[in-house]
């Protein structure tokens, strides 16, 4: 049985490394901007941050793109974080589509929007990877959303004691494929991956 309550504490243990990660990913998203902003301009830089946003929202096995949006969203209303993921990718696709229409020029300027235009506009096999990576982030923000529940470590150990074995391995494999995935997508577009 979980123990649980409502709203966030900053006392709890498991609320604090769920806040901690969450400011940790903004810095870095605000610095990226900032980055781009300097390095370009400030609507330059803007569209690049967006684009890289959508691109760990969309193209990685993990929460923590949509992570920005959805861990303010469960402190202020209570919603659950795997529902905000969904509108997160909504989001997330829109400012493809946009992109991709009026500023397709943009993609070019960084690796990361490179491999994004190249996944999105591919639909085979490169939307293999936006599959896999919907799972894996499913999966993580289930997560999530457990650590918000649970208000000791004690408590989510017990409550993650059983299933724990059977996560791992589909986390494992969910980034095997993704790796997977990643290599053909770097090769196909004639970039070498150092084996060591």
């Amino acid at each position: 049985m979980l123990t649980t309550k409502p709203g966030f504490h900053h006392q709890n243990e498991t609320h604090r490394e769920t806040l901690l990660k969450f400011l940790a990913l903004a810095a870095v998203l605000v610095g990226y901007f900032g980055y781009m902003s300097w390095k370009f301009d400030a609507s330059t830089g803007f569209g690049l941050a967006l684009l890289t946003w959508s691109f760990f929202v969309l193209c990685t096995p993990i929460a923590d793109g949509g992570f920005i949006l959805a861990f303010p969203v469960r402190l202020l209303f209570g919603v659950k974080m795997a529902v905000t993921q969904v509108v997160v990718w909504l989001l997330a696709i829109s400012v493809n589509l946009f992109m991709l229409k009026l500023s397709p020029d943009t993609y070019d300027l960084t690796f990361l929007t490179t491999l994004l235009e190249k996944i999105l506009t591919t639909a085979n096999p490169y939307w293999a990877i936006l599959i896999i990576s919907a799972l894996g982030t499913l999966l993580s923000i289930y997560f999530g959303d457990e650590m918000m529940d649970v208000t000791t470590h004690r408590a989510r150990e017990k409550h993650h004691k059983h299933g724990l074995k059977y996560r791992a391995i589909i986390v494992f494999g969910l980034a095997a494929l993704t790796v997977t995935a990643y290599y053909h997508l770097l090769s196909s577009l004639g970039i070498s991956v150092p084996t060591g």
